[in-house]
């Protein structure tokens, strides 16, 4: 850098960063300047930078006076923005002269061969560390973010990698970089050894962890390749499993990692200390429990005498401050203070109280929703502003909006309001899913083969949370009209108001149960009365027209049904009923999502009954579904029902009522409503007036999908069957069926997809092995 003026003793000399400190510490006779009122200030050398940027920096001004000293704080200010890689002042006359080189900027980032990692993720992390387009170009960091590189392929088992970074210069003092890399290929998990264990097996040990050898998913799963944040969690996951079996001193003192020479295997080995496994003592409880010792002491899963376990003494923990959070105590804290007794080998706990201040909530905060409306959330809320906290009530107001299910994530969190320390704010945020389906064209399904039809429906009609839809079904065996609308909150007091309007027309035979055909055209309307946060009451009426049309080919009870309603004595041609049904009905649901439950329980009981229309009869219908988590993101899901149907006085129960078993929703791996008695000329099967169900599965997350629950495996046991008028519902009836499955909330709808076998069949039985189904869930 230089200072060029006949004001110097030197006529010319270079100063650079150094330079200038000598400057200001030297007596500096030899390189001084004299000092002069600078009357203009010239900037050389800029490319990008404004002129303005530059001027902005600098300490000194034009009618001020130039020294030692501005010049060494010019420099200074000018290296601290980081955008020159050199500067130099010279003086001509009483002008200042910054001459200045920018530091080159970085036009672009690529990647060529990279195949482990998604590009936008590998930009956004360079961009941390100071690589990135616009960025100033450093070699430093160039270099760091290839060692950065470098680390994140090691973490994934790529032990084989090579990047060469290019740096290419461009016009207007750019350069583009581009990271080249050769990933070699994955190193495998050869072998996991643990050492130190004796009270149980290698096997099991190993089963408690996410890396594994080589296996038959490993190329999805990846659980065989190496990382050390996998690893991390293993450690703990070992830790854990000890700790609930009683082992509390137990310990990992130590892990191995090595990798053979050619980077293909790698060998862990994880040496751990068991220590005595341990009983529970004494359980007390001290601080402060307002009165209410016995009933937080019933909270307690620790029970004298079991084996310890870490998993009981957190929930205990939890279940404490939970409580405590229904009485307005948000930030309570419970600790258990562990005292061991060796001899014994026993564990007592003393569990601390710590309630804190009791907390109001200060406000209820809604993020998420661009299309539904703030109050269709808020009128779900049971927890107001301004009112004591109770955790019941918020996890209540978060199920109550889930089960809207206009949303695929429903989370709520409470911080403490700022410059408070007796108030919390709640947020609760959502993720919009679509809630409007238009669909038309063709369509294919195991039982109609292929389909025309056009639908639209909308379950939260412009984010009001009323449901609109209109159906046009043009299908051979399913003809429809429908309109339908929703109103869940006709009153503000929570009165829902649901109609609808139809003309269908069925043709049964692709349902494998006979040849004739009902046409059926009417309306009805229900309202429903909230009786609790979880129970409902539905009353309703409808009016109801039905056609049925037989040939030589149907059912004899169809033929039947048309001969005793006014038809031909030989019951083929058609007869015309008229249906006044009122229905009233029950519904409870205390599930934690409409979608995918994983907790909680669904029940419904529904009476029909017609006393006025020509057919005079009762149907009753009850269900109940129950979820459970088992483990981690296991969940147990339950599925019952027992419907019944009867005529009244001497009518018969008419047979377009009937109920139909087999397929998906009812017992799988038999034909779509197959079951119960079959017409004897033409083996269809013909529905029955009353019907069994029952259904097991076990629901496990799909390998690679985290905690998304809209994609599950299931494994299943179906059983149920179909009984005629009258006859008695018995057990030994009842077909059987086992399989394994995959749910899947997609963007057209729900699907699902099994496959299973037929447990018990009997001759006549139509089995199906593949079954599918798209639009209802479990």
């Amino acid at each position: 850098m230089k200072l060029h003026s006949d004001r110097f003793a030197l006529p010319s000399f270079r100063l650079s960063l150094i330079g200038a400190a000598v400057l200001a510490f030297c007596s500096g006779q030899a390189l001084a300047v004299a000092p002069f009122v600078v009357k203009d200030i010239r900037v050389e050398g800029i490319q990008r930078t404004e002129a303005g940027t530059v001027f902005s920096y600098l300490p000194v001004r034009v009618g001020e006076t130039f020294s030692d000293d501005k010049s060494v704080a010019i420099i200074k200010a000018l290296y601290a923005t980081n955008i020159f890689k050199d500067v130099r002042l010279e003086v001509d006359g009483d002008v200042l002269v910054v001459l200045v080189e920018e530091r080159p900027a970085i036009a672009s980032v690529e990647f060529t061969g990279a195949k482990e990692f998604e590009k936008d993720i590998l930009v956004k992390a360079l961009k941390e560390i100071g690589v990135g387009e616009a960025k100033f170009f450093e070699k430093a960091s160039v270099d760091r973010a290839e060692q950065e590189l470098k680390r994140q392929y090691l973490s994934h088992g790529l032990y084989g990698v090579k990047i060469t970074t290019t740096v290419t210069p461009i016009e207007r003092n750019r350069v583009n970089v581009v990271f080249a890399v050769d990933e070699g290929e994955v190193a495998r998990i050869k072998q996991i050894n643990i050492v130190g264990n004796r009270a149980f097996a290698d096997k099991e040990l190993r089963e408690q962890l996410a890396l594994n050898t080589s296996g038959l998913f490993s190329w999805y799963t990846k659980a065989d390749q190496y990382s050390k944040t996998k690893l991390t969690g293993d450690i703990e996951a070992l830790k854990s499993f000890y700790l609930n079996r009683g082992y509390i001193e137990m310990q990992v003192d130590s892990t191995q990692v090595s990798i053979t020479p050619d980077k293909k295997d790698i060998y862990i080995t994880i040496n751990l200390t068991e220590g005595e496994k341990y009983t529970v003592g004494d359980s007390k409880l001290e601080g402060e429990m307002f009165g209410r010792e016995d009933e937080l002491k019933s909270l307690l899963l620790m029970k004298k005498g079991a084996v310890y376990s870490g998993e009981l003494l957190t929930a205990s923990n939890k279940r404490i401050s939970d409580r405590l959070g229904t009485f307005g105590y948000a930030f309570a804290n419970v600790n258990a203070n562990p005292e061991i007794n060796r001899e014994k080998r026993e564990v007592s706990f003393t569990f601390l109280v710590d309630p804190g201040k009791r907390v109001y909530v200060r406000r209820m905060n809604i993020a998420g929703n661009t299309t539904t409306r703030d109050e269709v959330i808020r009128r779900e809320f049971r927890q107001f502003e301004s009112s004591w906290y109770d955790a019941n009530k918020i996890k209540l107001s978060r199920d109550r909006v889930d089960r809207l299910g206009y949303f695929k994530d429903v989370t709520i969190d409470t911080p403490e309001a700022q410059g408070t320390n007796d108030q919390v704010d709640v947020n609760l945020t959502v993720v919009e899913k679509p809630t409007g389906n238009f669909m038309i064209g063709g369509a294919f399904s195991q039982a109609e083969k292929f389909t025309f039809s056009a639908a639209i429906s909308q379950a939260n009609f412009a984010g009001s949370g009323n449901t609109v839809g209109l159906e046009l079904n043009t299908s051979h065996y399913s003809r429809t009209i429908a309109f339908s609308h929703t109103n869940p909150y006709f009153t503000d007091d929570g009165v829902s108001r649901r109609f609808e309007l139809y003309l269908r027309t069925t043709i049964p035979p692709a349902l494998n149960i006979g040849s004739y055909k009902v046409k059926q055209q009417g309306g009805k309307i229900e309202f429903g009365v909230p009786f609790s946060e979880s129970d409902t009451v539905f009353f309703g009426a409808g009016l109801e027209r039905t056609k049925i049309e037989t040939d030589a080919t149907s059912p004899l009870r169809f033929r039947n049904y048309v001969r005793d309603n006014g038809g031909p004595a030989d019951g083929i041609g058609s007869a015309t009923t008229n249906a006044v049904p009122l229905t009233a009905s029950w519904q409870r649901d205390s599930r934690d999502s409409a979608l995918t439950p994983s907790i909680g329980r669904y029940q419904r009981a529904n009476l029909e009954v017609d006393l006025i229309g020509n057919q005079k009869y009762y149907r009753a219908i009850y269900e109940q579904q129950y979820y459970r988590p088992l483990f981690r993101s296991v969940t147990l899901a339950l599925r019952g029902e027992i419907d019944y149907g009867h005529g009244i006085g001497k009518n018969a129960y008419p047979v377009f009522k009937n109920f139909y078993g087999g397929g998906i929703g009812s017992v799988r791996g038999y034909q779509s409503s197959s079951l119960g008695a079959a017409d004897p000329s033409t083996n269809d099967a013909l529905g029955g007036a009353s019907r069994l169900m029952g259904s097991v599965e076990l629901q496990l997350p799909f390998p690679g999908s985290g905690s998304d629950r809209s994609l599950r495996w299931f494994g299943f046991v179906d059983g149920g069957q179909v009984y005629q008028e009258g006859q008695k519902l018995r057990a030994s009836e009842l077909r059987y069926s086992a399989g394994l499955g995959i749910s899947w909330i997609s963007p057209v709808g729900p699907l699902k997809l099994s496959y299973s076998k037929a447990l018990n069949k009997k001759p006549g039985d139509r089995t199906e092995p593949f079954q599918f189904q798209m639009g209802t869930g479990f």
